[in-house]
């Protein structure tokens, strides 16, 4: 029997600079979230919300985001 075809969801790469000067490469956002008059705006948010989530698990404040740019590869 076939399968049905999943939806598929594409993500674009960012790196982001924290004001402490330190940097993580390769964070993804859902790409449906960008674009627009917005453009990359929206990144940020998605990013941010996604630290909250991190420093919530780890017990440790989440870091105050300086920059993101995409990532190049």
């Amino acid at each position: 029997m076939a399968r049905k075809p999943t939806a598929r969801t594409e993500f674009v790469l960012f790196d982001v600079i924290y004001e402490d000067g330190s940097q993580r490469s390769n964070r993804k956002v859902d790409a449906s979230l960008l674009g627009g008059l917005d453009g990359d705006e929206p990144a940020k948010a998605a990013i941010e919300e996604q630290d909250r989530a991190i420093a919530e698990k780890s017990g440790q404040p989440p870091l105050a985001i300086k920059s993101i740019k995409r990532s190049g590869k």
